[in-house]
């Protein structure tokens, strides 16, 4: 089956979506196991931002890498221009990482968990403002909305009560959604230009530049202690990076944004279960209810494709 064929069937877009989802829900809790690792402070944000952008760098070469590997033989792969490749990098990298990082660093795991699903709406949004060739039924609005009502609810609880607290760690997460969000568009409409794996691996190589010299301003380039240990979760978190943000951009290059943006609501499920597992965190009953109804935002979104492919 060609790489077209499978980003469009109903089994490749599941399939896919799922990998990328799961391994950005496994990020956040683990960039925290990290941070406990490595030793890195809630408030020391240049030693968060310089692992940020060792992580990037480094999944953004193995992209590259693959890239040169894949292509035929002969053929030169096709590069969007600098100044264009620098945006997408800003958004969907460098920008969005920077207020990831520090947000992770001041919120619980779960919490940041659940406020990222909101990528979801901004992309949504973002491709309506940016493109205007989409149209957004109002079942799918529906959906959107009960998918972000969770992540109100969660951004809500504390223990088993509900009261608004949105602090600053609340406030960064969701400024890097719309940062993702906006990126995520960004990316479909240049991957019409260049192959996904080739203009992933680069924007993410030169957002990841930029975390490493705004990490260095600090006058310490190398200021953790390594041990396999830490190379390690690098290595695993510079994997998640390359095989989420790679997967999640073939699905949007070959499907329409609404009918796939539903999935980022999952991030949070399995972001909320491995912060819970790997970081002892307590799932609230709260949080049940956030995740209910973003289950049931996927839900109603996936019974309104059936029902318009029958």
């Amino acid at each position: 089956m060609s790489g077209e064929r499978w980003f469009t069937s109903p089994v490749g877009v599941l399939v896919s979506s799922l990998i990328a989802v799961i391994l950005w829900g496994s990020a956040l809790p683990f960039i925290k196991l990290s941070y406990q690792h490595l030793g890195i402070g809630s408030h020391d944000l240049f030693a968060q931002w310089l692992f940020a952008g060792y992580r990037f760098a480094l999944a953004g070469l193995l992209l590259i890498l693959l890239s040169y590997m894949l292509k035929p033989r002969g053929q030169k792969i096709p590069k969007i221009p600098a100044g264009r490749l620098s945006m997408l990098a800003l958004l969907q990298t460098l920008l969005q990482y920077i207020l990831v990082y520090a947000a992770l660093g001041l919120g619980s795991g779960i919490t940041m968990s659940i406020i990222a699903g909101s990528t979801s709406l901004f992309q949504l949004l973002a491709v309506r403002w940016m493109e205007r060739t989409e149209k957004l039924s109002a079942r799918k609005w529906i959906g959107l909305l009960l998918g972000f009502s969770g992540i109100t609810v969660m951004g809500m609880a504390q223990g088993n009560e509900l009261r608004l607290v949105f602090g600053l760690a609340e406030l960064l997460m969701l400024l890097s959604a719309l940062s993702g969000g906006v990126g995520n568009v960004l990316a479909r409409r240049e991957a019409a230009v260049e192959p996904v794996i080739s203009l992933t691996g680069r924007q993410m190589f030169w957002g990841g530049l930029g975390l490493l010299v705004l990490g260095c301003a600090s006058g310490n380039p190398i200021p953790f202690e390594w041990d396999l240990v830490g190379v390690g979760m690098l290595l695993y978190l510079a994997i998640v990076s390359a095989g989420a943000f790679a997967l999640w951009n073939m699905v949007m290059k070959y499907n329409e944004v609404g009918k796939v943006s539903m999935y980022l609501f999952l991030t949070p499920l399995f972001g909320v279960v491995l912060s819970s597992v790997w970081l002892g965190e307590h799932i609230s009953l709260w949080a049940l209810v956030a995740l209910s109804l973003v289950a049931a935002s996927i839900l109603l979104v996936n019974r309104q494709r059936k029902v318009a492919a029958s």
